[in-house]
């Protein structure tokens, strides 16, 4: 007989675990000094302050703020917003084989990323590997992030498969903590080899 907890359909985080992110791509090319290009994400565009947009603040309201924080660096904060795909480098090496090995099998695919609605809007166009997902859930929509238990609610709502029927991709263990603790399974992507081995065992690939 098959497991009645088996994981059927497998949800993907977006960044760090299929695209690459690194604030440090974009202003390295504007701030010429390696030093001070740490210091700006350190201290005046950095991913935690970028994490407000995530959780649903637009950047009509971010940008001035911090604008008025740090004059000097006026056109670098508007570029945050005017160039934010230039933070992502490329895709995270192996795991959009995975994704279309997937897809070819017919395991259910969704999404669940803490990521700002405008700046989801400027980059999903570009990826066409997220027409193979039946949904995505996104935090800055929703305004509620990854690992607040209401996010978790509005995929399950959403997505239409029990928790224990899930398998949630994600590169932070908080994260995968949280999705843990309403049923779902877990794996803290590292690479795609260990997600293969993963997706392996659970009968998902292969």
């Amino acid at each position: 007989m098959s497991d009645p907890h088996r994981p059927t359909a497998v949800v993907f985080d977006v960044g760090r675990v299929l695209i690459q992110w690194d604030l440090r791509h974009l202003f390295a090319k504007l701030i010429g000094d390696p030093q001070e290009v740490e210091w700006f994400v350190t201290n005046v565009v950095t991913e935690k302050w970028h994490h407000q947009h995530d959780e649903g603040r637009a950047l009509a309201d971010m940008m001035p703020e911090r604008i008025a924080q740090f004059p000097d660096y006026a056109a670098h904060i508007r570029a945050y917003a005017s160039r934010f795909n230039e933070t992502i480098p490329g895709p995270v090496p192996g795991s959009h084989e995975i994704v279309r090995q997937l897809a070819a099998q017919g395991v259910p695919l969704f999404g669940l990323t803490n990521f700002g609605e405008e700046f989801w809007a400027g980059f999903r166009p570009t990826e066409p590997l997220f027409d193979l997902f039946k949904d995505i859930v996104v935090s800055g929509t929703e305004k509620c992030a990854k690992p607040g238990p209401r996010i978790y609610e509005i995929a399950e709502a959403r997505f239409g498969i029990a928790p224990q029927h899930l398998l949630f991709i994600d590169d932070k263990a908080e994260n995968i903590a949280a999705a843990r603790a309403r049923g779902w399974h877990g794996h803290v992507f590292e690479d795609a080899a260990r997600l293969e081995q993963c997706l392996e065992g659970h009968g998902l690939l292969g």
